[in-house]
């Protein structure tokens, strides 16, 4: 085995690995969703348990709540479109978009999501799947969230900790 040669050594000290210009999250919010709501219907195969008995109902309610998330996230949507910024997580984040729904909550798309698998879990009369939102939640909170906000707060520095104190993270 050989030395490297005396140019690459003198570079070696120079040389760091790039920070990624991303959060980092555990996996991607929509991924983690569905393995949620996948895990439901496995349980309700499995096991299932009735949760509304009037079956108009469910679809009602369920409805209701699957209409009212994807307003939210269409919403949303539109103002990082509009910011000219990164959805999807594993993209740099280039404008702190703070307005419109924004100003509500710092997460519209993630209430938005977590309306639809609770819609969906009512919808399809399945208590597993509304039982799992909440471990879900948690999951959402401490390897997305927690990740995204300390991102953020790294790239945008004084302005988002002004934007964190006004607005709540959830509504």
């Amino acid at each position: 085995r050989s030395a490297a040669p005396a140019h690459i050594e003198e570079l070696k000290p120079h040389m760091t690995e790039p920070v990624p210009d991303n959060p980092g999250v555990i996996a991607r919010p929509p991924r983690l969703y569905l393995s949620f709501m996948a895990a439901g219907f496995a349980l309700d195969w499995w096991r299932p348990i009735a949760l509304i008995p009037e079956q108009w109902l469910q679809y009602v309610l369920g409805g209701m709540l699957i209409t009212a998330g994807g307003a939210i996230s269409s919403s949303a949507f539109k103002r990082f479109m509009r910011a000219g910024t990164n959805i999807p997580t594993p993209l740099p984040t280039t404008a702190l978009v703070s307005d419109g729904i924004y100003g509500i909550s710092r997460n519209p798309i993630y209430v938005s999501m977590s309306l639809i698998h609770a819609g969906i879990a009512i919808a399809a009369d399945n208590i597993w799947m509304l039982g799992l939102l909440v471990p879900l939640l948690i999951v959402m909170r401490y390897g997305v969230i927690a990740r995204e906000e300390a991102y953020l707060e790294g790239k945008f520095g004084e302005p988002y900790v002004a934007y964190k104190s006004k607005v709540r993270r959830w509504l």
